[in-house]
């Protein structure tokens, strides 16, 4: 069966059944009210397995042994165990959530759990930085099972599922060769930041994080439209938000639940070769996936599972590269034999550029970006790109060997946009010793 009927069955299941529970703690109590299961639960542990077998070499595990079941007064109690400042209640809604992760996603669950250790300290350290409750870091499973190469089907990408607009708004470099919605580190310091601008606007973490998924106007309207603006709530606007996002904050507690209890479950988790050490080199030339497995004794696979922001295979001059903590080793010490990798390689990542060229201009460069950010968050005055404009001064570099207009912009706190005009530049060829306007 076609996968995309497999979801809309699964969808369209659970729907129904959520369709006739009561919801207690809110307003909403008696009505019968549509959930739908937020995109990440949606993903089969097949294709889950698939997914990771590709992109980590993901081993096989004992997955879920048995199924277990526990009264109402047990899951009370477990999540009332769980440290954190979020409400986590149990009602008909959350329990069938719960139900869902144990029992027929137990396996995804067991996936997730292996991916879990390479990722978890990411995100730790990304709510950590903006002061926020550390339980945030499951909303990545609800969202895109962990898979940073996950794309909704309106558009979101990464493992926080950033639309272009919105990631763009907070920080995200997103072209023709990068996306960094799906880099994990800097998708989550965006969505940290992206959290806590959220929380600070509704005071109230159910609220904060139905506004992520469906944005904060949406959760306005439903709060004026319970008539409860004094003190409102999830529960108290239930009703009145999307289907999806009455379905998004009762899979996140469930999901924060089974991350936490899944041993009392028969879940264990299945062990991902994401490396549990790695570290960051930055490149000095634009360099192939295929010129660095070459030399530092790592797979293009891996490079891919762990460098997901790059769209090509390709990383361009002055990026980041993340490596396998044994291969940084290799890379410093053979640095300059990768970027002079056969002629073949070179040539791979010339045609490469060539025939993305065309479409490079549907994105915005970092300074636009940031303006953007400027003038939609108060709270970001001091990141607008207007500050390099108040000099009024020119600036001119001189190209060197493995230069890229990507590289020399954000070297120079201006964009490819800005250079080609500044230069009459069309595409996106520069030769050494060229002199370059950027200002």
């Amino acid at each position: 069966m076609d996968k995309k009927v497999i979801i809309a069955s699964l969808s369209a299941l659970f729907t129904t059944f959520c369709n006739a529970q009561e919801v207690v703690n809110g307003d909403e109590v008696g009505k019968a009210v549509e959930v739908d299961m937020p995109e990440g639960m949606l993903i089969s542990e097949d294709e889950l397995m698939n997914d990771y077998t590709n992109k980590t070499n993901l081993s096989e595990g004992t997955g879920v042994s048995r199924v277990l079941s526990y009264n109402d007064s047990v899951i009370v109690n477990r999540l009332s165990r769980i440290p954190t400042t979020i409400e986590m209640p149990l009602n008909d809604v959350t329990r069938k959530f719960i139900e869902q992760y144990s029992n027929r996603m137990g396996g995804s669950v067991s996936v997730m759990l292996g991916a879990s250790n390479f990722y978890n300290p990411i995100f730790e350290e990304a709510l950590e930085k903006y002061g926020l409750p550390l339980e945030l870091k499951y909303l990545p499973v609800i969202e895109s099972g962990l898979r940073p190469s996950a794309t909704s089907r309106v558009g979101a990408a990464g493992l926080w599922q950033f639309m272009i607009a919105t990631g763009k708004r907070y920080g995200l470099e997103i072209n023709t060769l990068v996306d960094e919605r799906r880099d994990p580190i800097k998708s989550s310091e965006a969505a940290a930041h992206y959290l806590s601008d959220l929380y600070g606007m509704f005071g109230d973490w159910s609220l904060a994080i139905a506004a992520y998924n469906c944005g904060e106007g949406n959760v306005q309207k439903a709060i004026i439209r319970s008539g409860n603006q004094e003190k409102p709530d999830f529960w108290t606007v239930y009703g009145r938000l999307p289907k999806e996002t009455r379905g998004y904050v009762p899979a996140f507690i469930a999901a924060t639940y089974i991350m936490n209890y899944y041993c009392d479950h028969g879940i264990t988790p299945r062990d991902a070769t994401l490396p549990l050490e790695s570290d960051t080199v930055i490149v000095r030339n634009e360099v192939s996936f295929a010129q660095i497995a070459s030399k530092c004794n790592v797979s293009v696979d891996e490079l891919r599972a762990i460098n997901p922001q790059y769209r090509k295979d390709i990383v361009p001059a002055s990026y980041t590269l993340r490596l396998p903590a044994s291969a940084v080793e290799d890379f410093v010490a053979k640095e300059d034999s990768i970027y002079g990798s056969t002629a073949s390689s070179a040539f791979t990542v010339a045609s490469t550029r060539r025939a993305v060229t065309d479409d490079v201009e549907a994105y915005s460069a970092p300074a636009v970006r940031n303006s953007r950010a400027a003038s939609n968050r108060n709270s970001r005055k001091g990141r607008s790109s207007s500050t390099a404009s108040r000099s009024s001064a020119s600036k001119n570099v001189s190209v060197k060997s493995g230069d890229t207009l990507s590289g020399i912009a954000k070297r120079n706190g201006t964009t490819v946009a800005n250079i080609r005009r500044l230069n009459g530049i069309k595409g996106d060829m520069i030769r050494p010793g060229q002199s370059i306007r950027v200002k």
